[in-house]
């Protein structure tokens, strides 16, 4: 399997400014009772966004716990709410280059004690999400257990992610969507996430290394950037898209102010699964995470459904220069 495109030594086509946002996304909760639409709109547009789709006290149950470990290493401003997200600047930029994890914006520990919270791996099992995805993928829709949480600080070695798809990342089927919402109340301003309609259909494009979270860019060519789509995110709103809709993060100008947020990925269990993506998202085993959880019914819940593994292809990740 390969993204179409060829490794040549020329200069590199495509945008060197990031273009702005040019509009806002449909809201496409009323389409939740009407699947054929919904299946419709997503096949149109490769990305729906929902408003209020979650509980917030559920986001913000999440978002209470992971700043508790913020708090435990001493990198959340003094002063504030359980809610609140400001950070000491100066603590959070004593983290060495070495301990960073750079895809995520704390160190590897803080980033393994996340990991650890049940919390973290039983809200993408919410009732809201499973009705959703079922709609969208059908009955067997089940979430990836390698659940990603962005803790995007301030440490200056911090980038805004990339122009990119999923699936040269996550591979397995196509069909695979990612959710990602954020921990509470996201802005454009604070780096709320941002996609280029429609670019689902152009297919897996040719990558080359960047620096920020998944370390690949996504090559364009010109006249293929139509449309971006972006918007101001209140605790319960996400927004899914499929792995080759092409997507990045908006700036963080409230530098201060952590941008907590989860990326899960959904797909029907007819469809194969790369065997990483039933990995956890940090370098401990099942075991770790699951060792202070109160309940068990969500440990290695995916063997219930028998997955069919698909094998990794590096040649996804490897740099290349789009031919346009």
């Amino acid at each position: 399997m390969v993204c179409h495109g060829i490794a040549i030594k020329r200069k590199l086509p495509g945008m060197s400014t990031p273009p702005s946002p040019t509009g806002i996304f449909p809201d496409s909760t009323p389409l939740l009772d009407r699947p054929e639409a919904l299946r419709a709109r997503a096949e149109e547009l490769g990305a729906l966004f929902f408003r209020q789709l979650l509980p917030a006290e559920a986001v913000l149950a999440v978002r209470r716990d992971i700043l508790r470990v913020v708090d435990a290493f001493g990198w959340r401003a003094p002063g504030q709410p359980p809610e609140g997200g400001a950070l000491d600047e100066s603590a959070i930029n004593t983290i060495a280059e070495a301990d960073l994890r750079r895809d995520i914006g704390v160190s590897h520990e803080a980033y393994e004690a996340v990991q650890k919270l049940e919390s973290v791996h039983r809200l993408p099992h919410h009732p809201a999400l499973k009705r959703l995805f079922q709609a969208l993928l059908g009955p067997r829709a089940m979430p990836h257990p390698r659940h990603i949480v962005r803790m995007i600080s301030c440490h200056r070695s911090m980038v805004p992610t990339p122009l990119h798809q999923d699936f040269p990342l996550i591979q397995g089927t196509r069909q695979t969507w990612t959710c990602w919402f954020p921990l509470g109340a996201c802005p454009r301003e604070m780096g709320s996430l941002t996609v280029l309609e429609r670019s689902h259909r152009l297919g897996c494009l040719p990558v080359r290394q960047a620096p920020g979270a998944g370390g690949i860019m996504a090559q364009l060519c010109p006249g293929e950037e139509t449309r971006w789509i972006a918007g101001d995110f209140e605790p319960g709103d996400l927004l899914t898209f499929n792995s080759l809709t092409l997507h990045r993060a908006l700036p963080n100008h409230l530098r201060r102010e952590m941008r907590l947020s989860m990326d899960i990925r959904y797909q029907s269990m007819d469809e194969p699964i790369e065997e990483r993506s039933l990995l956890p998202h940090c370098d401990l085993p099942w075991e770790a995470l699951y060792s202070g959880w109160e309940q068990s019914d969500l440990q290695y819940y995916w063997r219930r459904y028998d997955p069919t593994l698909s094998p990794y292809d590096p040649g996804l990740m490897q740099s290349s220069v789009r031919v346009c």
